[in-house]
């Protein structure tokens, strides 16, 4: 009886260590104020931006990526993943196929009709729409919750953060320059001071001409830019080298941007996605409005 019952507890015991322990289910609140909570940690996410798919990274959750979106080209090795789409269409067939666990979705660069089409699938989302630079690390955290990978995570987010806070007491009490941010040329879009780039501007000691606007990204009229009368006109681009974009202020001569060459160009990719990496992008727009502010003091 007593080998019996040795037997028995050795069995059970290698069971045990077979097995492994449970994961608890895992919670975390995304950027649109819900609780997403999931059984065990993410094993198969699809991520429906560029973004989004830098964040993942970041995180550490990149081997568990299963499928991405078009544009999704960073880090290199993001290029190889499957894609189910982009911003405009969704292969739903394609995503049900895949078995997500999770999906990460960017709640402006996504339709409203795209998103309640994946909520009916009832497959959990993660929304994500960073407002602050502080906000970008702490998505990176809670992808990380859900991931099971807190610990990168939460190295990456100190690394940002860290970032982030040297950039801010740098700039941040610089003379003041009046920023228009162009977005795009036609129709002639904007940013108010809820989208993260104008954050960024914040950062670098800039104001945001157009920030009391209520849409995220409004459209605006030449006239209403030159009444505005900014100081620098930030436009960004591939590579952030100057392009035809900027080709509608041409016949404004007195208009002090272009009169004066204050025009700052961005890498879109760093200053547009609002992934870690946008922390690149502020610093470029810091150190081009410092350029301004030189040129002002020698030139007043």
């Amino acid at each position: 009886m007593k080998k019996l019952s040795l037997c028995c507890a050795g069995l059970l015991a290698a069971t045990m260590v077979s097995s492994g322990p449970a994961r608890a289910s895992v919670s975390a609140q995304d950027d649109d104020g819900r609780t997403v909570t999931l059984p065990t940690p993410a094993r198969r996410i699809i991520s429906l931006a560029p973004h989004t798919t830098e964040l993942l990274y970041a995180a550490g959750a990149g081997p568990r990526i299963v499928a991405t979106v078009r544009y999704a080209d960073y880090p290199p090795e993001a290029k190889a993943l499957p894609q189910v789409g982009d911003a405009h269409a969704l292969d739903l067939e394609r995503i049900v196929a895949l078995k997500p666990d999770l999906i990460v979705v960017w709640m402006h660069g996504s339709s409203a009709r795209q998103i309640e089409r994946l909520r009916a699938l009832k497959i959990p989302l993660f929304h994500s729409e960073a407002h602050t630079l502080e906000d970008v690390g702490e998505g990176i955290r809670r992808l990380g919750v859900l991931a099971g990978t807190e610990d990168v995570a939460n190295a990456a987010a100190n690394t940002y953060a860290k970032r982030v806070t040297t950039l801010r007491a740098r700039y941040s009490q610089r003379t003041l320059l009046r920023v228009f941010y162009q977005v795009w040329q036609q129709p002639l879009l904007t940013l108010n001071k809820q989208h993260l780039i104008s954050d960024a501007i914040r950062l670098c000691g800039g104001v945001n001409v157009f920030a009391q606007q209520t849409a995220l990204v409004p459209t605006v009229s030449p006239e209403a830019v030159l009444a505005a009368q900014p100081q620098v006109l930030v436009a960004a681009s591939v590579g952030g080298q100057p392009d035809d974009s900027l080709a509608l202020w041409a016949p404004f001569k007195q208009f002090e941007p272009i009169a004066r060459h204050h025009v700052v160009w961005l890498n879109t990719d760093l200053i547009s996605r609002q992934g870690p990496r946008i922390v690149d992008g502020a610093q470029q727009l810091c150190e081009g409005l410092d350029r301004v502010r030189t040129d002002l003091a020698a030139k007043p």
